[in-house]
């Protein structure tokens, strides 16, 4: 008697706190989003503090509202808890991509590809080929400020020889650093987008060049014709030759050093699982430092936890006190521990996102902006607008990514669209922006970097800012805009345990 007595007031008290729950009003909503704002403007972009703090922030005010309408504490960590499990395997693959670096770089895969991407210069296309060959250095490393800092600047430095339009290959490099950044499997933003929109790492790419390879050949154009007009002649400085032979003294070539990057090649292409696909590169690439780099098995293994380091040469000639700092900046990367820096941005927006989500604040936020969207090109319009408020507020490429994605993956769903839409716009309108924003860190390491300022490079990144215009035409137009199934939409409805509403 006693036991159900109990099982009563239980029953009674669990009804009493469901009934003292109370739904957010618009303001209540907007606050969290609010002071996210504010501190990333204030901290971020006016003190330079780390964003992670920031976040968390942020997430204490979203979980103080979540209190104030009667949710407990141990629904926001259910909440924080579930947005976790469902990222795991896009975090997964973020560490999966430390490693491959790491062993892309002691296998001599990585390097063999600057190697002979600056010997292809020509001081005739000197733009164009800044353009492509910092293009495929990103795709292969993942990281457009890697690989603007390393073969943009020997580009820079060729540019500066030949007396060119500094401006000009300094945006033909930033270009080519956020395409890679954009399309390659190992770069961090493509993972979070895919991560953030719930969609296949690959389908995500795939979708991608619907956006990216119109805006790659306008550029090329661009590029091409602008060369064509140059007089630009001059000798090729004598930085690239030491980077050359440095590069030649170090590492052994041999044409079975590409074959890490065919095989993810050949994953990407036949959408074999990501992670598999990677840990396979990279086990041929550690056997390639092991058997063509001389490299001992100790270091070998220490490049894909804590990155390449050049004190781990041992080949005959090399004087690691010699070398000119350009070798450091170029090699010196990769390793799990490398991505820890995005994983916890990553965990700290997950956590803010899994706190807001408790009362249900971004459905409201959503339901009042998909007043204002009528059509699919309306919905794409909308996506891009809130990408750039993002970018140019927060200044923060991942969070830029990460909160659209989790805010309107429900809206695109219920409307019919394929989230990879989704994915596929907020990096259109964040991840290949950021760059060309002054205030933005990315921007401020591009001109420092690159030596040329942000606004004068600007137009000459041509395929930063075109992808919004293609995307934008698309979404009016209808081409390469992926719908959704009615049975696909009901099997992703069931992530919000709400029914189907037919696709408009």
């Amino acid at each position: 008697m006693g036991k159900q007595q109990d099982k009563q007031q239980d029953k009674q008290l669990k009804q009493f706190k469901e009934k003292v729950i109370k739904a957010p009003t618009l303001f209540q909503a907007l606050l969290p989003v609010i002071a996210m704002i504010v501190f990333l403007s204030l901290g971020y972009v006016l003190f330079e503090l780390p964003p992670e703090p920031l976040i968390i922030l942020s997430a204490i005010v979203a979980g103080i509202i979540a209190i104030m309408l009667g949710h407990s504490y141990n629904d926001i960590m259910g909440s924080i808890s579930d947005k976790i499990a469902k990222t795991m395997p896009a975090i997964l693959i973020l560490i999966t991509v430390g490693f491959m670096i790491g062993a892309w770089m002691v296998g001599g895969t990585i390097p063999m590809m600057i190697y002979y991407g600056l010997q292809i210069i020509n001081p005739q296309f000197l733009i164009i080929t800044a353009f492509l060959v910092t293009a495929i250095v990103s795709i292969c490393t993942g990281t457009s400020w890697g690989s603007a800092g390393t073969i943009g600047v020997a580009f820079m430095g060729v540019a500066a020889g030949m007396d060119a339009n500094m401006a000009a290959v300094a945006g033909a490099v930033v270009a080519g650093a956020y395409f890679g950044d954009k399309l390659s499997p190992l770069s961090d933003t493509t993972n979070i987008a895919s991560l953030a929109t719930g969609v296949n790492l690959y389908e995500h790419i795939g979708h991608l060049l619907y956006t990216t390879i119109p805006s790659f050949i306008v550029a090329g154009i661009v590029y091409v014709i602008t060369g064509l007009n140059s007089s630009s002649a001059g000798e090729i400085p004598e930085k690239v030759g030491t980077i050359l032979s440095t590069l030649d003294s170090v590492f052994s070539w041999n044409w079975l050093l590409i074959l890490p990057v065919l095989i993810v090649l050949y994953g990407s292409l036949t959408k074999k699982p990501t992670v598999p696909v990677m840990l396979i590169s990279s086990f041929v690439a550690m056997a390639n430092g092991l058997i063509f780099q001389d490299f001992t098995l100790n270091n070998v293994v220490t490049a894909t936890v804590s990155g390449f380091n050049l004190s781990m040469v041992n080949a005959a000639g090399f004087d690691l006190a010699t070398i000119i700092p350009d070798i450091p900046r170029l090699l010196e990367r990769g390793g799990m521990n490398s991505m820890m820096g995005t994983l916890l941005i990553c965990f700290s927006a997950i956590t803010f996102a899994g706190t807001i989500s408790v009362t249900k604040s971004l459905d409201l936020i959503i339901n009042k902006l998909m007043r204002l969207v009528h059509s699919t090109g309306s919905m794409i319009l909308t996506t891009i607008v809130i990408g750039l408020s993002m970018i140019g507020i927060t200044s923060n490429g991942q969070i830029s990514i990460l909160m659209p994605g989790e805010m309107l993956r429900e809206a695109y769903i219920r409307r019919g669209l394929h989230p990879k839409n989704l994915s596929r716009t907020i990096e259109d309108s964040a991840t290949i922006i950021e760059p060309i924003l002054p205030w933005t860190a990315a921007g401020a390491y591009m001109a420092g970097t690159l030596g040329v300022a942000t606004l004068d490079y600007l137009p000459w990144a041509v395929l930063c800012w075109t992808g919004i215009i293609f995307a934008t035409i698309w979404g009016f137009t209808g081409f390469g805009i992926a719908k959704l199934t009615p049975e696909q939409q009901q099997e992703m409805l069931k992530e919000f345990d709400t029914e189907p509403k037919p696709a408009q």
